[in-house]
């Protein structure tokens, strides 16, 4: 079977999650990524359904840039997982973005974005 991934991030990043989801398939890996990229309030609904998509993943990947900090959606995203205890990782989308750590990561491993990192992540759940 394989894994479902959940990609949180800031709109603005929108082309990270895109790039992302074109490298797997380039590596024709056996997991499938799911997101729930809005451009709407975060509605009560919105929530609902996205805390059950997460709940259906195996982990979490949440691409971390400076938009990071402003995006209320992702942030809650990644709180969501972590209330769930669904595996998380963080992915600097560059190298100028290694400060871009939210606070809801403290104590969650983040790191460099790169396949073999993503892959060894993936290959843990």
């Amino acid at each position: 079977m394989d894994k479902r991934i959940f990609i949180s991030f800031a709109i603005e990043d929108k082309y990270a999650r895109d790039y992302l989801v074109g490298q797997a398939r380039n590596e024709k890996s056996p997991f499938e990524f799911v997101d729930m990229s809005v451009k709407e309030p975060w509605s009560d609904s919105w929530k609902t359904r996205c805390r059950t998509k997460i709940k259906g993943c195996n982990g979490v990947i949440a691409l971390l840039s400076s938009n990071i900090i402003k995006a209320t959606g992702a942030r809650w995203e990644i709180k969501c997982a972590i209330e769930e205890g669904i595996p998380i990782r963080g992915m600097y989308v560059s190298e100028k973005d290694i400060c871009a750590t939210p606070a809801e990561l403290l104590g969650k491993r983040v790191m460099h974005w790169t396949w073999p990192n993503i892959e060894n992540f993936i290959d843990s759940l």
